[in-house]
């Protein structure tokens, strides 16, 4: 008999981390046959976003971009801290540590701040981030979650191209 999946219990949050956790477990999953010349490849050569070109470049900034989802909301929360720089690394397996240390980043927020509000309705009291948008907590860790999503969706696509690219 198959075992049963272990859910978090904490209600929204539980259901926001576990969707998290899930969207890495599948795009570590995508990545992990990467080799180290596919993963610096330039796959991209029209794109101007530096962040796009190769699959290397693509998880780089999954993961600064990851950190940064929390940063925003702490600093709305009062702390004073900087953003994460980039940081490239050489190998997949570097990049599996890099993105699991991210995502426990991620659950020390709530453990953090257990009774974080979730929902906020008024616009002016939502988190404004540096890219310009207003969200409250619930919206940016949703919206964490599909950028991970389209970014391994993305990878795929530079799989294929670069699969198409050897043949």
């Amino acid at each position: 008999m198959k075992k049963n999946k272990v859910y978090r219990d904490n209600g929204a949050i539980g259901a926001l981390l576990d969707e998290y956790e899930k969207s890495i477990r599948e795009f570590k999953e995508l990545i992990k046959d990467v080799n180290s010349k596919e993963l610096i490849q330039i796959v991209d050569n029209d794109t101007e976003d530096e962040d796009c070109k190769s699959i290397q470049t693509i998880i780089t900034h999954v993961v600064r971009a990851g950190y940064a989802y929390v940063i925003e909301i702490r600093k709305w929360l009062g702390e004073s801290i900087v953003y994460k720089e980039k940081e490239k690394l050489s190998s997949i397996s570097e990049y599996n540590d890099a993105l699991d240390k991210m995502f426990a980043y991620k659950e020390q927020l709530f453990y953090d701040y257990p009774n974080i509000k979730l929902e906020e309705l008024e616009p002016d009291k939502k988190i404004h981030v540096k890219w310009g948008q207003r969200y409250d907590v619930e919206q940016l860790f949703e919206h964490a979650i599909v950028h991970i999503l389209r970014h391994r969706r993305q990878i795929e696509l530079f799989k294929e191209t670069l699969v198409d690219r050897n043949s």
